[in-house]
């Protein structure tokens, strides 16, 4: 496996350094780093996303095979373009995980819906997220989470005896 500088994969695409190496933070293109922390791209990588260039020519839209206009009328606008790093069945449930850019994403959905979608490992995936909760977390005691303010006590109230 020949790995490439993102330089290199960018004269090898037909596309420009800034462009590429958007795709590469997105997590439309797998990379491999350096221990410098320098992003290479694998040959096969190369001939994955040629082959995708080559059915037409896009113009200006993003790299993602399979956009559908069902995806495109979805009212949802937090869409996150990744590739499957690993699908696990058990019985009516799957989890589905996806990398987007360094981050991933785990999603719960049904096993059928990941047999409808065919979803298998190394493919193109989108993630659609619509929520109505916020989860709240805090950062550790080593990071400062913002301004320290007071802490409330709650009272209790007195019992009479």
């Amino acid at each position: 496996m020949t790995l490439l500088t993102v330089r290199a994969a960018a004269d090898r695409l037909g596309v420009g350094y800034s462009t590429l190496k958007r795709w590469v933070h997105s997590g439309l293109v797998r990379t491999t780093r350096t221990e410098g922390g320098h992003h290479r791209v694998s040959s096969s990588e190369i001939e994955r996303l040629l082959a995708k260039q080559q059915p037409e020519s896009r113009g200006h839209q993003r790299p993602v095979a399979g956009v559908d206009e069902s995806i495109a009328g979805l009212s949802a606008r937090n869409r996150l373009y990744g590739f499957i790093e690993e699908v696990r069945v058990d019985g009516l449930l799957a989890q589905v995980r996806l990398r987007v850019g360094d981050q991933t994403l785990t999603a719960v959905i049904t096993s059928d819906a990941v047999q409808v979608l065919k979803l298998k490992r190394g493919d193109d995936a989108i993630a659609i997220v619509k929520s109505t909760e916020v989860m709240i977390g805090r950062a550790s005691h080593d990071t400062p989470a913002g301004p320290a303010r007071s802490r409330r006590t709650a009272r209790r109230p007195k019992h009479s005896k």
